[in-house]
């Protein structure tokens, strides 16, 4: 599957993970953050079956080269099946270049053709609304108990433009929360 990024900047080839990605996916989350917090999440949610969806982990390329990862794992809004957006990933040397949008747009278009229906994510509240995602406090989705997260940067989106289910966050337990 390819998919333009900014029509000014370069265009990334985009794809789901094939097994054979798994260290390149942890070399980017690595080279991404300041810890490896996040790339040991991505291992952990990779050995949960119940979060794990590996169509849903998808990657953009430049060349042959994996340079952006997002990920798409299974969590619940309340009863109702959901996904959480977490982590994304892109090398430094190529962020702010549309790796991580063309990552996060083949994720989500994944996630609808699979008949996916919601998806949360906490993050950058400057960032995440180009794709839809708007505050979940607007849906009546709250965050796991005993979280305080800030209105603007925990954000829902319908993948079937139906209503979202109310209810808590229930993420998979390698997250912690």
């Amino acid at each position: 599957m390819s998919s333009p990024s900014d029509p000014l900047g370069p265009s990334w080839t985009t794809r789901a993970e094939r097994p054979e990605d798994t260290a390149a996916v942890r070399r980017i989350t690595l080279a991404a953050f300041e810890t490896p917090d996040e790339a040991d999440l991505v291992d952990a949610l990779r050995e949960d079956p119940g979060a794990w969806l590996p169509h849903l982990s998808h990657l953009a390329l430049s060349g042959e080269e994996a340079v952006g990862t997002a990920l798409l794992t299974r969590c619940r809004i309340g009863d109702s099946p959901a996904l959480a957006l977490a982590p994304c990933a892109v090398l430094p040397e190529h962020q702010g270049r549309g790796a991580g949008s063309a990552a996060i747009r083949s994720a989500l278009d994944a996630a609808r053709a699979a008949g996916e229906r919601a998806v949360v994510v906490l993050g950058h509240p400057a960032y995440y609304p180009r794709f839809g995602f708007s505050p979940c406090s607007g849906f009546g989705i709250v965050p796991p108990h005993g979280q305080e997260w800030p209105d603007d940067a925990f954000l829902a989106l319908s993948l079937d433009g139906g209503e979202l289910p109310r209810g808590t966050v229930h993420y998979a337990p390698a997250f912690g929360l």
